[in-house]
């Protein structure tokens, strides 16, 4: 038997939304996975594309760590023998979800190869305690656009929210990271009532302007008064090119999650001239920049179980390339 599992990327807060806002990003990190022969308790990984470069052993890789956690959660062991090979076209390090991407891979791979009984919902409670908060994980579970939070008896609710199909999100991924653990540490532990007033008329002016394209409603909601002012810092630029996406066009612009990518919304018929603004606003200060346009993922995950007989099934699923990507233009 061999699992295929593919899962999105995502862009979280989107400026008010903090915490608890993500949209499924078409860019996807595919797990392929498999029980062979039992030589060691250890699981194998193996890593291509963007995640070719991470320095981690199999033990604190997110995809095993997922898989690990939903075993334990179902009071499963995790297999001798177990293989996997993750690819990724997610930019590490970038605001993107990449982590939360591999960790509901590793627990989607765990569901399916070991018929463990758990549904998203479940999915969405162990991936969130290793993320810490479910804005990436919900999408990279559910698609589109949606709302997670912590419902008053402990469980957790998810509810898709409405984008106008007008709109565009728009991406500038700088070529440099911002780590998570660094950008969640420069946060204040307590922030002023007046703040938090504010935050809280932005998060509903950030949902209702995504379901009307509103630019006014846009504008005030991906202001993210309680997170992006203490890491922007971390962004080298970023005033210029939120300024930049604004100016050609732009209803806002923030950091996509923690950075250190910036997201911005537009119409379809701006979206162009935005990428273009924010990868010259990058390129006067020598950042190097890819940038790329998307409508949110209808879909977060697909998994598929195959059994071939004759041959090995997992070399052969290997053949297969990953989903198409949009089109990205680099600066």
């Amino acid at each position: 038997m061999t699992v295929s599992v593919r899962v999105c990327a995502s862009t979280s807060n989107l400026g008010a939304g903090f915490d608890c806002i993500g949209v499924a990003v078409e860019r996807r990190l595919r797990v392929l996975a498999r029980v062979g022969p039992a030589s060691g308790t250890t699981p194998m990984i193996e890593r291509l594309g963007t995640l070719a470069g991470l320095a981690v052993s199999a033990s604190e890789d997110f995809v095993v760590r997922g898989f690990a956690a939903a075993c334990e959660y179902a009071h499963a062991s995790v297999p001798r023998g177990l293989v996997m090979q993750a690819t990724s076209d997610i930019p590490i390090a970038r605001g993107l979800g990449s982590s939360a991407a591999a960790i509901v891979a590793g627990a989607l791979v765990a569901r399916a190869l070991l018929e463990l009984p758990l549904d998203d919902l479940a999915l969405l409670g162990i991936a969130t305690s290793l993320e810490g908060h479910p804005d990436n994980v919900a999408p990279a579970l559910y698609g589109g656009a949606t709302l997670a939070f912590r419902t008053v008896h402990g469980g957790w609710h998810v509810a898709p929210l409405i984008v106008h199909p007008a709109l565009r999100f728009v991406f500038a991924v700088p070529d440099f990271p911002v780590g998570t653990d660094e950008a969640r540490a420069a946060l204040p532990a307590q922030v002023s009532h007046d703040d938090a007033r504010r935050a809280a008329a932005a998060s509903a002016a950030l949902v209702a302007g995504l379901a009307r394209a509103d630019a006014t409603l846009l504008s005030a909601g991906l202001e993210g008064r309680l997170h992006v002012p203490y890491r922007k810092s971390f962004v080298r630029g970023y005033d210029a090119v939120v300024a930049a996406a604004c100016q050609a066009g732009a209803a806002g612009a923030t950091l996509s999650g923690s950075g250190s990518s910036v997201v911005a919304v537009a119409t379809d018929q701006s979206t162009r001239a935005v990428a273009d603004a924010m990868a010259q606003a990058w390129r006067t200060l020598g950042v190097h920049t890819a940038t790329f346009t998307c409508i949110p993922s209808r879909s977060g995950y697909r998994c598929d179980v195959t059994t071939l007989p004759g041959g090995d099934p997992f070399a052969m699923e290997l053949e297969h390339t990953m989903q198409s990507s949009p089109e990205e233009r680099y600066s």
